[in-house]
């Protein structure tokens, strides 16, 4: 159960009121929501909180690489566990969960369903399969494939339609924002207010989507270990919640 965090708490939390630069490695699928969030939680705790937000492969790379910073967030365990069989981050805590959905340009009246995914000429972008919306992705193509209700070469008639594969899936998005695919597979949440009114969505099956679950945790070496789990623990708090329920991210319950 999520805790109900006061301000005194939360700076008792840290050991002390003293204020730390923080620095969080994101999923780009987090950006607007971090990004409020960390406004909310420097006002209470007093910390100063620096947000770099990539394709969770990317930035387990760069911490691989000896980058430095407090608080790593994945969009998907397989790019937080290495980083914990490494000792390089904490076990990770599962904070929110995500949806892929569908979207095509506004003025694209004539993809409606899954299966026009498969018309020939269309020009679909997905994330890279090491990206973890990539990843869900083509286990939601497995899934497909599996259930016969398109053909079981479902997902390689699709595929065949991939015009580009990004690094993150905020250029996923882009890529549709700005014309140049007929179709892009992304999370629920990157549908922001900006997006909207430029794009369709098409709500997946659920029997298909995928429960894209994120794990959170302090990387080890943190110079402010006692602020950066204040962080986490604020991300875990009601407060927090209610952020990342307002950009569209569902709760663990």
């Amino acid at each position: 159960m999520l805790k109900s965090l006061t301000l005194t708490a939360l700076l008792l939390a840290t050991g002390s009121a003293s204020a730390a630069n923080l620095t969080v490695y994101a999923a780009a699928s987090l950006t607007d929501a971090f990004t409020e969030l960390g406004k909310a939680f420097d006002a209470q705790s007093g910390h100063r909180t620096t947000f770099s937000f990539a394709g969770s492969q990317a930035l387990r790379t760069q911490l691989e690489n000896g980058a430095k910073a407090d608080v790593y967030a994945s969009a998907n365990d397989a790019q937080y566990t290495p980083l914990v069989t490494r000792g390089l981050v904490a076990p990770g805590q599962a904070f929110v969960r995500n949806k892929l959905t569908l979207i095509v340009p506004k003025s694209n009246a004539s993809l409606r369903t899954l299966n026009d995914l498969t018309k020939p000429g269309l020009k679909l972008v997905l994330a890279d399969r090491t990206v973890p919306v990539g990843d869900y992705t083509r286990r939601m193509l497995t899934a497909i494939d599996r259930s016969g209700t398109y053909g079981r070469d479902f997902s390689a008639r699709v595929l065949k339609n991939v015009v580009s594969e990004e690094t993150n899936v905020r250029q996923v998005a882009l890529k549709v924002q700005l014309g140049e695919a007929d179709a892009a597979v992304v999370y629920a949440t990157d549908v922001t207010p900006t997006l909207k009114p430029l794009v369709r969505a098409i709500a997946l099956p659920t029997r298909f989507n995928q429960n894209a679950s994120y794990p959170i945790g302090v990387l080890k070496g943190t110079a402010s270990p006692e602020a950066a789990q204040a962080f986490v623990t604020y991300v875990q708090s009601p407060a927090g919640q209610k952020i990342l329920r307002k950009w569209g991210f569902l709760s663990l319950q």
